[in-house]
């Protein structure tokens, strides 16, 4: 496999691998030491001088996150909010969209858990449809049948990029051409693209993106963040504010701050955010080219690794994937087999069909099995830990 990076040193920086056979980045991935360090030296600074004082003097380096968020995506820095989660960032926006009684929503078979039950909340609440649009034959959202389905009682498109099975890497920027076409709002679910692959706003034609730190970014838990498109800043209110995004400027009268912080809250952990700022600027040290290619590398090879095995299904689909490989076995029980592999030194993960209930029951999926391979990770770390699964088969 040939690839412009310095492995080693990545490996180095990388203290967790000491451990484990990480294997997990749709999880969780593992952080470097810039983004472990960034954490612990803002928590270190909060105990010495206080919590207040050590935002005051971090001021410059926390702001600059914004930068670093925006730049990543193709965004501009006011068009970047910063919250503690990818479904906190996706729900400011879904919340604060002001759909009409008996709107449809458009989706599609693949869509995640958490947002198709906050669908099915605001359904129940503001009298909206649900409308599910079907797959093509590769298993990625139809866009003839999204064409077909627009309509001037149209809300929302929302759609999650990359599923947390399977995969599949959704035609998000084909569905953004129809959204713009059709003047309808595009929410984009990129919680599983930030980080492995390139990102850019404008080309995908999304009004609003979601996204976390902790997955292919590499950062912290407990971080995540918004993309608001800057024309949506003159009309949308959040459907919760606080004086940080609403200062409260008269007696009777707040007023919504111009930048997509209004989705923010005063209070926050900056020591995350700090490590956030590092997992942004790690990967522009490497480059998302670079990590894209690779990490699209290393998963050809486990998916074809896999597919050699008799006792292995390989259970992904669309025509461009990505660095998620699902499969399942003739034997043994999905949740065992990961605690096997981890006591035997592979992180790998599963997924119960209730995460992607509509793409599990149209192909009749049980709890499928996960590898998610990081640049970090070699093709022997693969190959030793399919070779560990016929041992638990």
């Amino acid at each position: 496999m040939t690839t412009q990076i310095d492995i080693e040193r990545i490996r180095a920086e990388t203290p967790g691998l000491i451990n484990v056979v990480h294997l997990l980045a749709s999880g969780s991935a593992l952080m470097p030491t810039p983004v472990i360090d960034a954490i612990m030296n803002h928590t270190l600074l909060e105990a010495e001088i206080g919590g207040y004082e050590a935002h005051d003097r971090q001021a410059g380096m926390l702001d600059k996150v914004y930068e670093s968020a925006a730049k990543l995506i193709g965004a501009k820095r006011h068009e970047i909010a910063l919250l503690e989660n990818a479904t906190a960032a996706w729900c400011q926006a879904f919340y604060a969209l002001p759909l009409k009684p008996k709107s449809r929503i458009l989706t599609c078979e693949a869509e995640y858990a958490a947002n198709y039950v906050a669908f099915l909340h605001r359904a129940k609440r503001d009298d909206l449809i649900i409308e599910v649009v079907p797959s093509d034959a590769t298993g990625a959202v139809d866009i003839a049948a999204l064409e077909r389905a627009m309509g001037d009682d149209v809300g929302l498109i929302s759609l999650t990029w990359v599923p947390t099975n399977g995969g599949l890497v959704n035609p998000a920027a084909e569905v953004g051409k129809i959204a713009r076409k059709y003047d309808v709002p595009f929410l984009l679910d990129a919680c599983q693209a930030a980080g492995q692959m390139q990102i850019d706003v404008n080309t995908l034609g999304c009004d609003f993106l979601s996204a976390t730190g902790r997955k292919f970014l590499r950062g912290p838990r407990g971080t995540g963040f918004l993309y608001v498109r800057e024309k949506w800043l003159e009309t949308i209110e959040p459907a919760m504010i606080d004086h940080f995004g609403a200062p409260w400027v008269a007696r009777d009268r707040y007023e919504l701050r111009k930048d997509a912080r209004r989705f923010e809250t005063w209070e926050n952990s900056y020591a995350l955010r700090a490590g956030l700022g590092a997992a942004f600027d790690y990967v522009e040290t490497i480059g998302i080219d670079v990590i894209e290619a690779r990490v699209t590398a290393l998963a050809k090879h486990c998916r074809d690794l896999l597919s050699q095995c008799s006792n292995i299904l390989v259970r992904d689909i669309g025509t461009k994937q990505c660095g998620i490989v699902s499969f399942t076995t003739e034997g043994g029980n999905p949740a065992k087999i990961v605690s096997q592999m981890r006591e035997a030194g592979f992180a790998i993960g599963a997924s119960a069909s209730s995460s992607t209930r509509l793409d599990a029951e149209r192909r009749n999926l049980p709890t499928v099995l996960r590898i998610a391979p990081h640049y970090y990770n070699t093709e022997d770390e693969i190959e030793r830990c399919v070779k560990q699964l016929q041992a638990y088969i």
